[in-house]
């Protein structure tokens, strides 16, 4: 089953933890593509509109790269095993 939004087919989507990014087609539309986040499969929002597909691929990856960065910072630091990644005596 196919996604639609504001008259556009969702032909890709990339999820960054619980962020969802889409790349939207329409060929009829003057700017046939557009990238929206996602939230709940079908709340898009902040939309960017293009021309060329790949300008399209490229929103779409810088905007999952924006997000995976954020989301890094606002991750807890992990705690180290001590032991983790060492040998066992022998």
């Amino acid at each position: 089953m196919s996604r639609t939004n504001a008259g556009y087919t969702i032909t890709d989507s990339i999820f960054i933890g619980k962020a969802e990014f889409v790349i939207g087609h329409n060929p009829s539309f003057s700017t046939p593509y557009v990238t929206w986040e996602c939230k709940d499969g079908d709340n898009y929002f902040w939309g960017h509109y293009l021309t060329e597909r790949k300008a399209a691929e490229r929103d779409l990856l810088e905007r999952a790269q924006t997000e995976l960065s954020l989301q890094e910072q606002q991750k807890p630091p992990q705690t180290e095993n001590k032991d983790k990644g060492k040998e066992r005596d022998r």
